[in-house]
């Protein structure tokens, strides 16, 4: 048995069909009587329906919050929290609505209830990102963790089965990378491949038949332990190419986690044999790289760069980003390996099956 340090996450869950329904009482457990709730344009009317349920609790609806957290877009959200003087925030949607809150959260310590629409994840994290400039930055604080959060899969019914699929890729790609973390542990390698095993699961379903009970209910199970493993350690290689990639060319960030997850597995596979093998046991295959290629293809996901936005013409440019203050990854990766990470971005833009390299 190896020895660890595992730092539980401080954070109450609730999870069941119709759980939306007592968000009041949550709300109320966390003594916030002027709550502002965040979504995005899209999601507004069921801003309103938290909203009506919170009553006057609820002072206004916020619905600024876009994708990888511009700097503007937060310094505008945290000005209207201090003007309506919330004290505390409840954030309804996916992962821009929850890094919303946490931007403000950073900025004001205003605790969060957060009700996700989606599997990105990050409510169950004390990880931050805002983009400055063209750069995506990222911390931790506790600050950011929400301290409620509450997973109703009756939320999630709506979410297309495109998006759902590539929401799905999304928070399968924080427990592959968490397998080979080098903070890994007992207890977050079984939420790990417990995690990676109901997505697997899920996901088909949920294209199958996208009001599938069962299909979203295991979808939102393994999006909370998935997300339960990036609040607990560390990512590598597969996340640091995501920011660069979301951040720096606005792409889509699901759609983004989709497309490079296989290639980055692939690139570490000869580093992290254990964590491979403990991938293709969880999804039920052979091959784990291809294996999560394969999930992505299968269920209708598009698996090339090119189709979801990049310009070939930029690739150079990213992966002289990646390699730029490179996170710990279990096969190194910085200046000296470019060209390694530029054939890997290429895999990558042209849809290739993963490859070791």
């Amino acid at each position: 048995m190896q020895s660890f340090v595992y730092n539980a996450q401080a954070a109450r869950v609730l999870f069941g069909a119709g759980t939306l329904a007592q968000v009041g009482q949550e709300v109320q457990l966390l003594n916030i009587k002027r709550g502002l709730v965040l979504c995005t344009p899209q999601q507004i009317e069921g801003a309103e329906r938290v909203a009506g349920l919170l009553g006057d609790t609820a002072i206004s609806v916020y619905d600024k919050a876009v994708m990888h957290v511009p700097i503007e877009t937060a310094r505008a959200a945290c000005e209207q929290a201090r003007h309506l003087k919330a004290d505390g925030l409840v954030a309804f949607g996916g992962g821009s609505t929850t890094g919303l809150a946490k931007a403000i959260a950073l900025e004001t310590g205003l605790p969060i209830l957060a009700i996700p629409t989606s599997y990105a994840g990050s409510e169950m994290t004390s990880i931050y990102g805002i983009t400055d400039g063209g750069i995506k930055k990222t911390g931790k604080d506790l600050k950011v963790l929400p301290r409620t959060v509450i997973y109703d899969p009756e939320l999630s019914m709506s979410l297309p089965p495109g998006l759902s699929i590539t929401s799905g890729m999304n928070a399968l790609a924080h427990a592959a990378e968490g397998l080979y973390a080098q903070d890994r542990n007992p207890v977050t390698r079984l939420m790990a491949m417990e995690g990676i095993a109901s997505l697997a699961r899920a996901l088909p379903l949920i294209r199958m038949k996208p009001d599938h009970e069962e299909g979203r209910a295991l979808a939102l199970y393994g999006a909370w332990l998935c997300g339960s493993v990036l609040g607990s350690v560390g990512m590598a290689l597969h996340h640091k190419l995501c920011h660069t990639l979301g951040g720096s060319f606005n792409l889509p960030h699901a759609e983004v986690h989709t497309v490079v997850l296989p290639h980055a597995l692939a690139f570490n596979a000869s580093a992290a044999a254990h964590a491979m093998a403990d991938l293709a046991q969880s999804l039920g295959v052979s091959n784990g790289p291809l294996g999560v290629y394969l999930l992505a293809k299968n269920n209708g996901a598009a698996v090339a760069l090119k189709d979801i936005g990049m310009k070939a013409a930029d690739l150079d440019h990213a992966a002289d980003l990646a390699v730029k203050q490179p996170y710990w990854n279990p096969r190194v990766f910085g200046p000296a390996q470019r060209d390694e990470i530029r054939a890997l971005l290429q895999r990558a833009f042209d849809g290739d099956p993963p490859q070791d390299s």
